[in-house]
């Protein structure tokens, strides 16, 4: 009898995620529809050995002092647009999208792990003959940042971190103190086994809306094109296969390499109040953690500070790069 039970509650689980899945259903986006939607004159595509086909922009000034900048998770490289719009006309900006998101989407080799997104990081750089450059990421895109610097300390003069994610250890003691802690739905849902059984085949709209809502802290910025965006980057051929790829390569202890108290790079670290995704207890850690460092927090805003408040947070990042241009100059001089 027992048995039976289980077997007929096994079966209406099963029965309701097909109905959920057929109900919800939605096919990809031809990929060559979305790139001409979404790809701009200052759009590039690098082809690596692999046959991954890597989206980026190289914009600003062409001789001014390199920046690389890193997208979010489930984001791309245009939430970057507001900075390039208020730094490029002193700073050279490339900004990229990561294997699974953008226009880069889903890889021939699968690989959407920690090392593959430094791999295509160190890929961009070294076409663009980038030696040595600031280096910054939003989200999951800071965490690329550190670890990149981490692994390649003498290309990177200077680390800009925005609401970044931080070593594993910190996420898993975070968890484990607040496991109820508010966040986008999408996220949870991710971490949910039965969810990501139907997620490469659901419509994504209503995550793309609760999403950009709560990670934006309902700003202003997030208007029916922001979400439009997300939704269909998200729908592009092949994209929600490699989300969840990327999801499966979440899983993973805590890396003991992951120091960033050997950082030596001065590091700005920005972060909005608000952020339901990353809280700011992190941004401290981050301050407590790299030496040569200084903290901004924003009241009001949320996990995109860069997007939410592009005039502020860009104002910053010229004037810790101006203190960075006068502490080589004063260096120069000693020497």
């Amino acid at each position: 009898m027992i048995k039976r039970r289980v077997g007929l509650g096994v079966t209406l689980v099963l029965l309701m995620l097909l109905s959920l899945g057929i109900l919800l259903y939605q096919g990809d986006l031809p990929a060559a529809v979305v790139d001409a939607k979404y790809t701009s004159p200052s759009s590039q595509f690098l082809t690596l050995a692999d046959g991954a086909r890597i989206h980026f922009r190289d914009e600003g000034h062409p001789t001014g002092l390199p920046i690389v900048l890193v997208h979010g998770s489930m984001a791309s490289l245009h939430t970057w647009a507001p900075w390039v719009e208020r730094l490029g006309e002193t700073y050279r900006i490339v900004t990229l999208d990561l294997p699974a998101h953008g226009l880069t989407g889903a890889v021939p080799s699968g690989d959407y792990s920690s090392a593959a997104q430094l791999q295509v990081v160190q890929a961009i750089t070294s076409h663009l003959n980038l030696n040595a450059f600031v280096l910054g990421g939003n989200s999951m895109g800071g965490g690329v940042s550190w670890r990149y610097a981490l692994e390649h300390p003498e290309s990177v003069l200077a680390l800009i971190l925005v609401n970044a994610t931080g070593p594993a250890a910190w996420s898993q003691a975070r968890r484990d103190a607040t496991p109820e802690q508010a966040s986008p739905l999408v996220f949870k849902l991710l971490r949910q086994s039965w969810f990501r059984a139907i997620a490469s085949r659901i419509d994504p709209y209503y995550l793309a809306v609760q999403g950009a809502k709560s990670a934006y802290n309902d700003s202003p910025v997030v208007t029916d094109a922001l979400i439009m965006r997300y939704y269909e980057l998200a729908l592009r051929a092949g994209t929600r296969d490699a989300i969840l790829g990327r999801v499966n390569s979440w899983r993973g202890s805590a890396n003991p390499a992951e120091d960033l108290s050997v950082l030596t790079q001065p590091t700005l670290i920005l972060w909005g109040r608000e952020d339901s995704v990353i809280p700011v207890a992190t941004a401290n850690q981050f301050q407590a953690n790299i030496p040569h460092s200084k903290l901004v927090i924003y009241d009001n805003v949320g996990h995109a500070p860069m997007e939410e408040v592009p005039d502020r947070t860009a104002q910053d990042v010229r004037q810790f790069l101006k203190t960075l241009k006068t502490n080589a100059q004063q260096d120069a001089l000693i020497q």
